[in-house]
């Protein structure tokens, strides 16, 4: 199974490595790929350029069994849509191998507004990591997730052995409350980021004042 978690990474932070570990571990994954996103179509590009953004993240998940990371949308043109992305690993790894695109339940909510979103669960699994608490009924302000999750959830990941997408899966994990935002603030004020980011990345950021 090849677990799929996009993002930013504008920096990589403990927030993004330790849900992504105990998932790599729980779902007993091939491999899990970073694909750091291009061009985001939701929200304000990078304050990182992409050869940085790639800089730290290569250097964050050095070493890690398993992690590999994937840069098609840092090559592809225009805006970088999930969806094309998934398409572009099924055509690499063929119609029955899993895919998992790992999301974070707030990433998860705002699925709605993702373009072609219903294709995705079509093209991959959805494994959607959430803190303790949240049960699947507080979907129901989300009628599209709702009747998705309604038809496909999953009890537990060997359901998703048996298929190569289609499934929701939720999984627990350990959530840092860090966020890339409020690093890039703290290096603004002139802080230091130490215990945030990988000490490599934390390098990588003062010796190229990535976000001076």
């Amino acid at each position: 199974m090849i677990g799929v978690f996009g993002g930013t990474f504008d920096p990589v932070h403990f927030g993004h490595l330790r849900p992504a570990l105990e998932l790599y571990e729980s779902l007993a994954l091939d491999e899990l790929r970073f694909v750091p996103c291009g061009r985001p179509p939701h929200r304000e590009p990078p304050q990182a350029r992409a050869e940085d953004r790639l800089a730290m993240l290569r250097a964050a998940v050095r070493g890690q069994r398993g992690f590999v990371v994937d840069t098609r949308e840092l090559e592809r043109p225009g805006p970088s849509y999930m969806v094309d992305t998934l398409q572009s690993l099924r055509d690499q790894f063929g119609p029955g191998r899993p895919l998992l695109l790992l999301l974070g339940l707030d990433a998860f909510l705002g699925l709605e507004t993702w373009h072609r979103w219903e294709r995705l669960a079509e093209l991959a699994h959805l494994v959607v990591a959430h803190r303790p608490g949240f049960v699947p009924a507080d979907l129901l302000r989300h009628p599209g997730l709702w009747a998705l999750v309604s038809s496909s959830q999953a009890e537990d990941s060997g359901e998703l052995r048996d298929a190569p997408a289609g499934r929701v899966l939720f999984c627990q994990v350990t959530q840092l409350d860090i966020s890339a935002s409020g690093i890039r603030r703290l290096l603004a004020a002139g802080r230091d980021i130490r215990y945030l980011v990988p000490e490599a990345v934390r390098e990588i950021i003062a010796a190229r004042r990535i976000y001076d």
